[in-house]
């Protein structure tokens, strides 16, 4: 490649090319400084040519896209190097001529050195983390990285870590963004006063050389630039040429990082304009630029942009008509090239398109978008750049190296200027782009350092028209999908909208722009000259109309929709962030009385678009039915602006409302969704699809609310409070179509609504107008009362925790608008409503979070249904907040029925509004009312106790809210019955209660019970008595119609509309007639409607009264309270806040209409004086008889249901009882005798699967369920009591050295180099790691049973998290997790007491006997089923573990190795049980590690193999320990074979455990306490020797010296001083003692040794045995253990064991060597022992020496110790890099049992197909593995083949994790969470406690 470019410019350079590269280098290096010493003279012009060559030369010498024809002619030439050698060249000369002759890096010093650097600006890329701090931010987009946010004080800072999604920028020293309190130590100096000047000569070169340079970059750019053709998309053409200019871009990026100093100089060459013209006007002779300059002109040309003086050099047509054709076509280059539409496309859409395409050039035709959108001119390097980021997709590199150099001022400036002057250029890219993601992405990193600064963007602004350009690409860009609206008049419609499902909507695309457009806005300066600019509004409006009415939805009628369109959710994104949050934006800054002038415009510009959107749709007074938008941003802005106005600016309502016309058209869509809302609810859209629920959930929810349902229900509230009352609730009911329901009849016809719709839809519309009257949001409510409503609300619903409260609750979506999630005014009110509950943790391992519960008082005042109700998106949340309240109030004893809802008094109305309560007081109203409160005392069918909730809720409201007290005089002076076209006299809800209304004609169908005239009718008497008698309403004759009151509700509200309409209109052909449509007349099917009049009779009081008796049950139930208290009057004690039901709500409203009118309070006594005589049954319709039957049927079959689980719960709970109690094997084997003779009685089990009991037998074995495990937990424990902490720095690293494993690894070792092999795997135990461990649930079943039943779940598709194919299942009864069945041995329990008797042989006797039994051979018994199983067991365990845990020996396979792993088996599992008990048996026999131990049966498995083993008699240590023997030396003679273990060195504990299980088995008791005397007298002399070896040589002669003196007194064996001087004297014969060298003395700590210390010692020494002796005896034999303190368990076990002689005195002080028992002479058999240790010193005194100091104090394992503070560890490990492959890995974790670093799923750290996690937690943990992960801050859990998530140790202030770090909060450690895991693994009990597993596939 250089050499093609070297053959392009032609000969001179060749040579230069082959000159030897060292030589090379000296050149350049005087070259440099030739030239620099000729430019700093005077008169430099001669060195600048000289320059100018060189770099003309060097530079173009890298142009690599020359033609391919050039191509070959230069592999022909061949100059210097492979491709990329010519450009490396070239850097090595710019480095060189910039550092002007001196060492490059040596010049980077120098200019690092003035550097003013008070800002950071470090930039960053995605995933990068950085903190945000609120409380120091003033731009809501201020960020910092770590070390500037580490090095600032944030204490008690609202902060957050986060993952930057788009890359960003670290504020830290620009205070336009952010407080100086924030900023760090570093940037805190304003350093710009002690920075020395730059001296000239420094960067002379560089003013020079970099115009050339970066003049170079852009030739490369342009070159390598070809159009995509209109179907290929060629990034991958794009991202070759970014590859190859890779070096120089990074070059840039170095030159920005030397500082300030250099940061100058680019500035000036990027910026500078002469510059530019100079090397790029392409006028020039050399050919290669004017080619160069084509291309550039030819991108420009293709990307749809016009270059100002084409016209000159091109001739092409005037700019104008291309213009046009853009318009029309969106943004296509050119038809061919149109590369997001293909023509299949065009064709479908053009019908419908024509109409966009007419209105989009009418909306872009004025000038001056023309040039915003079409000519751009390159004026500076820096202009030419930014185009070609553009082009190529904004690289991530070029992007970084134009944000680094934001820091120079003057730059940003410019910089600024030029993106925006790009801004339309780049929506056309944007919209290309195939990668808009990444490439939004890497726009807003941009933007947003550029648009977050106040000054900068209001400059921007005044100088390049910023918001104009904002504006018009904005609306540009929506332009391009926009469809005909369907709204309303699908034929005439001129409305165009956007299409959702376009993908420009769909992928968010337009996000980036319309982020930057809401950043500007938040500036106060820019905001304001937006709102001061009536052009940009009326754009703005026309931009929001396009939302207007998108994404349609039509009710489907007949079939289920076949496709459901997902596009709602684009929809009601696009309406929040390019509507809804630029509204914000203004609003909060409309906040005083001074900018009133504002809202006026918006308002006024707001208005005219909503005129225009009605007449486009051709709106009149009806709105289409069956069609539902939920998007009306332009209701919303004006709803939202009118609030504003009368909230802070004191705006006076009416001079910025519509007339009455507008307003009534202002309220029918918002009205039209909450109708919609209730039909959504009432399932009438089922046929919709799901989709059409997801809209109206999210209508409601949280993020929306505040835009979308709030505004609507203001905008309702506004229009019910100008409008005509009566009009307006007409409205109301007909637009949820229940009109026809609201009749005195008992049977109607509805036209509109199905039969099971009308109640849910009669609900919908009552509480719709509770909550249009009560809700007070806009209405006059405070910021914090609101925010007290919104919180109350959600915490009546359920607990919360402090996150999700912070996300339910609606706050201004723009940050600066006061209530900032996290603020003091949240933090204040959050403790003022609401109690902390800490988390608890439920032993079923269910992890609880912090949650917040309401406070008493809340529940007892404020809790306000109506609240709820507006904010839930489930209905089952309305629900759950009232079993809380039901709950509360029976606790508390307020109340014990079931309560109904509360009635709230509500805070005072803004005068404004007040006109909103004429709505209860209007007849209409009250008509519906009363006919609702008659059907409801009639028992007419579809209505509910909800109905008549909100019923009294309304009277109330209306009695609450009712105008002056009338006169009682003047509303009884009116004559009786005046009007007869009306219902009530007047409109007060006061006196209307009380007026009686006696007839009315309803409209009923034929078949109506009402028209069937029978003898009564006539003759029945008009009294009250016989109407509630007859229960029936009476039919009079038609004749005396003209006394009854007719209500139509259509027509009354069709007669004020036309009135209303008529006042308006000037001109008569306005007037509109009442559209007679037939969508709402009776389809003609229905039967024929006949008139017929009811006699009534009633009131609205007397109705209250008769529904008290009807809800109480008894007749007369209410009386007056005043008669018997006349106070109650006079000092209504009347709570704002009431409890109770339906009877106390009534009692409630009678006694406010008494208070209220004395008139009422008269007409209640009489009403209560008339008795009611009792109520007859009522007659049942048939159909109502069957709905009555099924509801019947219904409730006894929930009550059938009930009890069931009932009794399966108390059958559960006695079940877990016992299966946690009982069923544990010492149960199942009654092991102590109760009798005395022998009975014979086996054992008996219970089959969980057959259910039979019965004893286990050869051939029909039973076995216990259990998990074998493999467990390295044992060796964690560690000598020291200093828990080891997670290293948090590279100084702090654990080394593994002091773990018991470690330890006992290393000492089997040290046998295996010195001693026999077989003997060394006689003398210690393994499993430490690595060991099996058997745990069982204590449940037994038949062998043959477990294996049907393992074949019934192999055929079970579904798996439970567990592979059968590996033997695992669950236990068919407790469904504990298990793998294995351990056979249980028949026996009877006849030997148990042949066991437990003691026997009065002597111990010699006993010794002997033990020798035989363990001499015979143990034969396996013949081919059973047991015996079967007992091997397939053993298989199983052996299994369990990996290979390198079970064979130790050097030979492999051999016996000694099985034979080992045998017993070792043993001593695992009483050793972990030991851990279980807390490491010491001090708590006795109460543990539940006992209750449940299998080591009983594990016993019989192992002893069985273990006696296919012999151990030959020559070498069994039983001898060496009981015999004294003759042939000493003969044993030392054969030196080349090793030697056997000398028995000193044997583990006790091991031998213990090869005697035991050498013997036939059951044992007898007498026999195991021999074994146990024996060996206690070796351990004890280990002990002795240990002690000898620790002291030094003074005190050794000492104790030698004082035993000698006591050895012949009487019982020299049992004192310990006599035995070790005698050990001191018998080792001194050999090396042992003498190699006391200088080193030796460091490692003794000098301890005076006390005989109390002595003592100690020796007992600390003896206690591990004795411990696991006694809990092997418990289990053998089952003897209880006995409790004690922990100074006394020495004794205890001692005495347990039966070490202890009976006639033991206890008063002196206890001495260990009491328990001493020899079965030979002491002296002798010691001297036989030393003898062997000596022998071997003779050769290894130091190995010697090692092997007898062995540590038998290990402290219980632990976790490591975890700092308190999260970031510590996250800070170290989320950057450290992997130790195998060196990377950072994307997913670190860290072992928390030995602190390894791992990278989780990396697969760069993959061996044999087993990622990391997986191969260390079978290293560390044997197959179990806890890690954190890092960048989660979860604990993940690993167990053998399968995986669960834990959950966090790490909670916030508020007590919750914080999964993923998404809140990115401070967390701390929570220890009560720590402990519970450490207890988990401890205990083994991960399986069975943690529930969601799933198989790891090794890819962990």
């Amino acid at each position: 490649m250089a050499a093609a470019a070297a053959a392009a410019v032609g000969g001179p350079q060749s040579p230069q090319a082959e000159v030897p590269a060292p030589g090379l280098a000296l050149d350049k290096a005087a070259t440099a400084a030739h030239l620099k010493a000729a430019l700093s003279r005077p008169d430099n012009r001669a060195g600048a040519e000289e320059l100018q060559a060189l770099l003309e030369r060097v530079l173009s010498a890298e142009r690599p896209l020359a033609a391919a024809a050039d191509g070959e002619e230069a592999a022909a030439a061949g100059g210097g190097g492979g491709p990329g050698a010519a450009e490396e060249e070239a850097l090595e000369w710019c480095k060189c001529l910039l550092a002007g002759g001196g060492g490059y890096d040596e010049f980077c010093a120098a200019v690092r050195a003035y550097d003013p650097a008070a800002l950071c600006g470090l930039v960053w890329t995605a995933n990068f983390v950085a903190y945000r701090c609120r409380t120091c931010g003033i731009s809501p987009c201020m960020s910092l990285c770590a070390e500037c946010f580490h090095q600032g004080d944030h204490t008690g800072h609202d902060f957050n870590m986060f993952r930057s999604q788009a890359g960003g920028a670290c504020d830290c020293g620009d205070s336009n963004v952010m407080r100086e309190s924030g900023f760090c130590k570093r940037h805190q100096i304003k350093s710009s006063s002690n920075i020395p000047c730059v001296p000239k000569d420094l960067l002379m070169m560089s003013e020079f050389v970099l115009p050339r340079f970066i003049f170079c970059l852009i030739q490369y750019l342009r070159e390598g630039y070809n159009e995509p053709a209109a179907d290929v998309p060629s990034e991958k053409d794009l991202n070759k040429v970014l590859q190859l200019l890779e070096p120089q871009i990074s070059f840039l990026e170095d030159l920005t990082k030397m500082g300030g100093a250099m940061r100058s100089v680019l500035t000036q060459v990027l910026t500078n304009q002469q510059n530019y013209k100079d090397l790029t006007s392409g006028l020039g002779e050399n050919a290669c630029a004017r080619k160069s300059h084509e291309k550039y002109l030819i991108a420009l040309k293709s990307s749809g942009l016009t270059y100002p003086e084409d016209k000159l050099v091109y001739g092409i047509q005037e700019p104008s008509a291309g213009a046009s054709t853009l318009a029309v076509q969106g943004f296509a280059s050119a038809a061919g090239t149109l590369g997001q539409l293909d023509s299949s496309d065009e064709e479908d859409q053009d019908g419908s398109q024509g109409l966009g395409k007419r209105k989009r050039v009418k909306l872009s035709s004025n000038t001056k978008d023309q040039s915003i959108m079409d000519v751009l001119k390159h004026k500076s390097f820096l202009e030419e750049l930014l185009f070609w980021t553009i082009k190529y997709e904004f690289p991530q590199k070029m992007v970084t190296f134009l944000l680094n150099m934001l820091p120079d001022q003057e730059y940003k400036v410019a910089f600024t200027k030029t993106f925006v002057q790009h801004y339309a250029f780049i929506m056309k890219t944007l919209k290309k782009s195939h990668e808009s993601d990444t490439m939004s992405n890497r726009i807003v990193h941009i933007s947003v350092q550029l648009f977050s600064n106040e000054e900068l963007a209001r400059q921007v602004t005044e100088e390049c028209q910023l918001l104009d350009i904002m504006v018009t690409v904005l609306l540009y860009m929506m332009e391009s999908c926009l469809i005909k609206s369907e709204l309303q008049d699908e034929e005439n419609s001129l409305h165009v909208v956007v299409n959702c499902g376009e993908a420009l909507l769909k992928n968010n695309t337009y996000w980036p722009l319309v982020s930057d457009f809401i950043n500007i806005l938040s500036h106060q300066s820019v905001a304001k000259r937006f709102l001061e600019d009536h052009g940009l509004l009326v754009t703005w409006m026309n931009f929001v109309s396009f939302f207007q009415g998108m994404n349609l939805n039509k009710r489907e009628l007949n079939e289920h929709v076949e496709f459901e369109s997902q596009t709602y959710y684009a929809a009601f994104a696009a309406e929040l962030e390019a509507c809804a949050q630029p509204m914000w934006g203004l609003l909060s800054h409309c906040k005083v009385r001074e900018t009133q002038e504002y809202t006026r415009n918006v308002v006024r510009y707001c208005l005219e678009a909503l005129q225009d959107w009605f007449d486009a749709i051709n709106f009149v007074d009806e709105p289409a039915p069956n069609q539902v938008t939920f998007h009306l941003p332009l209701h919303r802005y004006y709803a939202m602006f009118l609030s504003k106005a009368v909230k802070c600016q004191e705006l006076d309502l009416d001079s910025v409302l519509p007339d009455q016309e507008m307003l009534m058209k202002l309220m029918i869509h918002p009205l039209q969704i909450q109708a919609s809302l209730a039909e959504i609810h009432s399932n009438m859209w089922v046929r919709n699809g799901l989709q059409i629920k997801g809209q109206a959930m999210t209508y409601v929810q949280s993020h929306f609310c505040n835009s979308m349902i709030d505004p609507d229900i203001y905008l309702l509230q506004v229009c019910a409070s100008r409008l005509d009352p009566d009009y307006f609730i007409s409205s109301v009911f007909e637009r949820f179509k229940v009109v026809d329901l609201l009749t005195m009849a008992s049977q109607h016809q509805n036209t509109v609504l199905d039969a099971e719709h009308e109640r849910s839809m009669l609900e919908g519309a009552l509480t719709f107008l509770v909550i249009l009257l009560s809700l007070r949001l806009h209405l006059g409510m405070s910021d914090d009362e609101i925010l007290r409503a919104e919180m109350v609300a959600q915490l009546c619903m359920n607990d919360r925790t402090h996150s999700s409260l912070l996300d339910l609750i609606p706050e201004n979506p723009n940050p600066k608008s006061g209530i900032i999630p996290g603020s003091y005014s949240f933090e204040s009110v959050l403790s003022a409503v609401a109690d902390f509950k800490a988390p608890v943790f439920e032993p079923g391992g269910s992890m609880q979070q912090g949650m917040y519960t309401p406070k008493a008082e809340v529940w007892d005042h404020e809790f306000d249904p109506v609240m709820v109700i507006l904010r839930t998106v489930y209905r089952r949340d309305v629900q759950s907040a009232m079993d809380r309240y039901t709950a509360f109030l029976k606790q508390s004893g307020k109340f014990p029925g079931n309560p109904w809802p509360p009635y709230k008094k509500r805070t005072p109305l803004h005068p404004s509004y007040k006109g909103l309560m004429r709505l209860l007081h209007c007849k209409t109203l009250h008509i519906v009312l009363f006919t609702l409160l008659y059907k409801i005392l009639m028992d007419h069918q579809n209505l509910s106790e909800h109905v008549l909730c909100m019923v009294l809720y309304l009277i109330e409201l209306g009695l609450e809210n009712s105008a002056e007290e009338e006169s009682d005089e003047e509303a009884s002076a009116c004559g009786p019955e005046r009007c007869h076209d009306s219902w009530f006299p007047g409109s007060n809800l006061v006196s209307n209660m009380r007026h009686f209304i006696n007839y009315v004609r309803v409209r009923v169908p034929e078949t109506a019970p009402e028209v069937k005239r029978d003898s009564l009718a006539s003759t029945s008497s008009d009294s009250l008595g016989s109407l509630q008698s007859s229960r029936r309403p009476k039919v009079l004759q038609r004749e005396n119609s003209g006394t009854a009151q007719v209500f139509s509700l259509v027509a009354e509200r069709r007669k004020k509309f036309q009135e209303i309409i008529n006042r308006n209109s000037s001109e008569a052909n306005q007037v509109v007639r009442p559209k007679t449509s037939s969508k709402w007349s009776a389809p003609g099917s229905a039967p024929q409607l006949t008139t017929a009049i009811l006699e009534i009779k009633e009131s609205i009081l007397s109705l209250l009264i008769k529904l008290h008796h009807k809800l109480s049950g008894k007749q007369n139930s209410y009386y007056p309270p005043w008669l018997d208290d006349i106070e109650i009057l006079i000092q209504p004690e009347i709570p704002k806040y009431s409890h109770g039901d339906g009877i106390t709500a009534v009692e409630r409203i009678l006694l406010k209409a008494a208070l209220q009118s004395r008139m009422n309070k008269r007409i209640i006594e009489e009403i209560c004086k008339k008795v009611t005589p009792p109520v007859p049954p009522k007659k049942i319709t048939a159909a109502e008889k069957k709905t009555l039957d099924k509801e019947e049927r219904r409730q006894k079959a929930r009550e059938r249901q009930q009890k069931l689980l009932a009794e399966f719960a108390s059958r559960q709970k006695s079940f877990m009882e016992t299966a946690m109690d009982v069923d544990s094997p010492e149960s199942d084997i009654p092991m102590e005798i109760t009798t005395a003779e022998p009975q014979v009685s086996e054992a008996v089990y219970d089959c969980v699967i057959c259910g039979q009991s019965g004893p286990s037998s050869e051939d029909r074995p039973t076995g216990l369920v259990v998990l074998l495990q493999a467990s390295s937990v044992l060796g964690q424990c560690r000598d020291n009591v200093e828990p080891k902490k997670l290293p948090i720095s590279e100084e702090e690293q654990i080394y593994p050295w002091d773990t018991c494993a470690a330890v006992h690894d290393v000492r089997l070792s040290l046998l295996q180099r010195y001693f026999k092999d077989s003997s060394c795997l006689l003398a210690v135990s393994i499993g430490w790691e690595g060991g099996v461990y058997v745990q069982t649930c204590g449940h037994t079943l038949h062998i043959d049973c477990h294996k049907s039943y393992m074949e019934s779940l192999r055929n079970d598709q579904v798996l439970q998290g567990f592979s059968v194919d590996k033997g695992e299942f669950t236990c068919p009864l407790c469904r504990q997790f298990a793998n294995s069945v351990l056979p249980c041995y028949p026996g009877s329990n006849v030997e148990n007491n042949l066991w437990q008797r003691p026997s009065n042989k002597s111990i010699q006797d006993l010794i002997k006997e033990v020798e035989e039994l363990q001499g015979r051979p143990g034969a396996f018994p013949s081919e059973t089923n047991l015996s079967k199983e007992m091997e397939s067991v053993m298989k199983d365990i052996k299994n369990t573990t990996q290979k390198k845990y079970r064979d130790y020996s050097k030979t492999p396979g051999s016996p000694d190795n099985d034979f080992l792993f045998m017993y070792s088996v043993a001593r695992t599992n009483l050793e972990l049980e030991l851990i279980h008990r807390g490491g010491n048996l001090c708590s006795g026999g109460a543990s539940t590690a006992g209750k449940r131990s299998c080591l009983n049966q594990l016993f019989h498995v192992l002893a069985l193999h273990m006696r296919l083993y012999s151990i030959d008699s020559e070498y069994n240590p039983w001898r060496k320990l009981t015999q004294l023997l003759e042939e000493m030396s003969s044993q030392l003679g054969n030196e080349e074979q090793q030697p056997e273990v000398p028995i000193l060195y044997h583990d006790v504990t091991s031998l213990l455990l090869i005697q035991i299980l050498m013997m036939p088995q059951p044992l007898r008791k007498d026999h195991f306490t021999c074994i146990v005397k024996v060996l206690f007298t070796l351990l004890y002399t280990q002990g002795l020797v240990a002690l000898s070896v620790k002291c030094n040589e003074e005190d050794r002669s000492a104790w030698k010296h004082t035993g000698a003196l006591k050895k012949n007194t009487c019982d020299a064996e049992k004192s310990y001083e006599v035995l070790l001087s005698f050990v001191i004297s018998e080792l001194s014969k050999g090396k042992l003692y003498h190699e006391e060298g200088t080193q030796e003395c460091a490692t003794i700590i000098p301890v005076a040794w006390s005989p109390e210390s002595m003592e100690k010692y020796l007992q600390d020494f003896c206690l591990p045995f004795l411990r696991i002796t006694s809990l092997l005896q418990h289990h053998l034999f089952g003897e209880d253990l006995p409790s004690c303190q922990e100074e006394e368990e020495f004794s205890v076990l001692s005495s347990c064991l039966g070490l202890l002689p009976t006639f033991y005195q206890t008063e002196h002080p206890f001495i260990s060597a009491s328990c001493l028992d020899w079965p030979v002479p002491a002296f002798d058999i010691i001297s036989q022992w030393c003898f062997e240790i000596n022998s071997f010193t003779e050769r290894h005194a130091e190995q010697g020496k090692a092997l007898l100091i062995q540590e038998s104090k290990w402290k219980l394992p632990h976790l490591l110790q975890l700092p308190e503070n999260y970031n510590t560890i996250f800070q170290y490990y989320h950057r450290k890099t992997c130790s195998v492959c060196t990377k950072v890995p994307k997913d670190p974790a860290v072992c928390l049992v030995c602190g390894t670093f791992v990278c989780l799923k990396g697969l760069c750290c993959k061996q044999q197909s087993y990622c990391e996690c997986v191969l260390h937690s079978q290293n560390c943990g044997a197959g179990t593995g806890i890690f954190l992960l890092i960048n989660a801050s979860v604990i993940i859990i690993i167990r053998g083949h399968r995986f669960c998530l834990w959950g966090s140790v790490y909670l916030d202030a508020h007590g919750e994790e914080d999964r993923d770090l998404r809140r990115g909060k401070p967390l701390y450690i929570c220890k009560e969470r720590y402990k519970v895991l450490e207890q988990q693994w401890i205990s083994h009990t991960f399986d069975h406690i943690n529930k969601r597993w799933g198989p790891h596939y090794n890819g962990l």
